[in-house]
């Protein structure tokens, strides 16, 4: 599949100097008719396999119960129209990422089931209001690695860099606020899992509070989270906090951890970029965590277009799924479980700047047109070698109108193991606030308090 040729004007143009403009009042037109307000192409493609955009899920299964924290699949009674494996992927390879294709190539009972495509993304009318605003008074600072404007919606529903796209999934929006129980498996290259941690996740986006009317300053904060270890033993106990701003160059992160041991809350510079990620067991860096987060000083971003791919999307099956012994099979998360799509993605290319340090020399992000969210990555080494993959495993909230993407695989090609975030199935489901709790409940004495044994 080659790539689309109606790039919007000006796509392919780095950001330039300290600042880069908003659009122009004509350009920003298309948003709401040839575009969805937050940058998505209205139409299907040419031969019908992505359907027009309609509105998005937001009407429940029959299966449903109000209130519940355990979404069922609409999807659940269809059928794969093409199922695709090491035996025929040529056929596809121009809508796989290079991680797909390794995995199929590596693995002979790997396979790939497509099935039809839903553009279920559906968002509040503020946010959709917002983002239109946001497309004429929202820019770029300090080269794009911070932003100046923006009010509670995407920033740049037209980008014309990487960096504007790549902010657009740094703010994409899965709600106000959330928590879930979840779990996070590591699976060795001999196909042996092991819980890697386990543990309740809250998540804040204080950007998308209905009560702010004000653009977002520089040192505001746009996301926060809180994780709180139940497991295995040795970490049971343990909290970790994590604060981003608008502008990480006027405050890098703030990040905090608790450790019963010692019993007192210490900082923790270290928790960004390419530290290990000991709720992984080490084999994700914390800036893979939702596919990417954090900084960009360290990458030249690079908006290379949009294509169609074939993503994880609709996922209900997976993020759901009670039993995590039949996610966890070896070499590959089971495949029964894992629903493909064929989507329009924006490809965003993030080179290491000289000077700089990351065990990844390079990185290839894949932006769902429809939430921003990055549903899969691939990650090279100093020598050009696929290091590692990832996959976001999105679905629709259809009762609080947000995505939902926070379940995530790595697989590392150098070990042959992976490992899956996040999976919430076996526990409580996963719940939403619409108020953000006092700021006391985001120090770090609060963090001490809960994070005891």
């Amino acid at each position: 599949m080659k790539f689309a040729t109606t790039l919007l004007a000006g796509a392919l143009l780095a950001v330039l100097g300290n600042a880069h403009a908003a659009v122009g009042t004509e350009e920003a037109k298309q948003l709401g008719t040839r575009l969805t307000k937050i940058g998505a192409e209205t139409a299907g493609n040419a031969d019908g396999t992505i359907p027009a955009y309609t509105g998005g899920l937001t009407k429940a299964p029959a299966g449903y119960k109000t209130g519940s924290a355990i979404r069922p699949d609409p999807f659940a009674q269809e059928k794969p129209r093409v199922t695709i494996t090491a035996k025929n992927m040529a056929q596809y390879e121009g809508q796989l990422t290079a991680g797909t294709r390794a995995l199929l190539k590596k693995y002979p009972n790997f396979r790939i089931d497509v099935y039809p495509t839903h553009r279920t993304v559906a968002l509040p009318d503020r946010v959709l209001d917002n983002t239109v605003e946001n497309a004429t008074r929202a820019s770029t600072s300090n080269g794009g690695l911070g932003i100046s404007g923006a009010i509670g919606g995407y920033p740049f529903p037209i980008p014309k860099s990487g960096f504007e796209a790549m902010w657009n999934h740094l703010l994409r929006y899965v709600g106000v606020a959330s928590n879930f129980k979840y779990d996070n498996w590591n699976v060795d290259s001999s196909g042996k899992p092991a819980l890697a941690t386990s543990g309740k996740l809250f998540v804040e986006y204080p950007y998308y509070d209905p009560k702010n009317t004000k653009p977002a300053q520089e040192t505001d904060v746009y996301f926060r989270t809180k994780i709180f270890y139940n497991a295995p033993a040795r970490r049971a106990g343990e909290a970790l906090m994590a604060v981003d701003v608008v502008n990480p160059l006027k405050r890098p992160r703030r990040a905090w951890l608790y450790l019963p041991g010692q019993r007192r809350v210490k900082l923790a510079p270290d928790i960004s970029y390419d530290t290990p990620n000991p709720g992984t067991a080490g084999s994700a860096t914390y800036d893979d965590s939702w596919i990417f987060n954090g900084a960009m000083d360290r990458y030249d971003f690079k908006l290379v277009g949009k294509k169609e791919m074939l993503v994880p999307y609709n996922t209900y099956k997976l993020t759901t799924h009670k039993k995590a012994a039949e996610v966890t099979t070896p070499n590959f998360i089971n495949p029964d479980l894992v629903r493909w799509e064929l989507h329009r993605v924006w490809v965003v290319e993030a080179t290491l700047k000289p000077g700089k340090r990351h065990i990844y020399a390079k990185r290839v992000f894949f932006l769902d047109e429809d939430s921003w969210t990055a549903l899969a990555s691939d990650q090279y080494d100093a020598t050009g070698k696929l290091y590692r993959s990832s996959f976001a495993f999105q679905s629709q909230s259809y009762d609080v109108q947000a995505p939902f993407g926070d379940t995530f695989a790595i697989y590392d090609f150098n070990t042959g193991a992976y490992n899956i975030t996040g999976l919430f199935g076996p526990h409580q489901g996963l719940r939403y606030m619409t108020e953000l709790p006092k700021e006391s409940a985001w120090s770090p004495d609060a963090l001490a308090g809960s994070g005891l044994r």
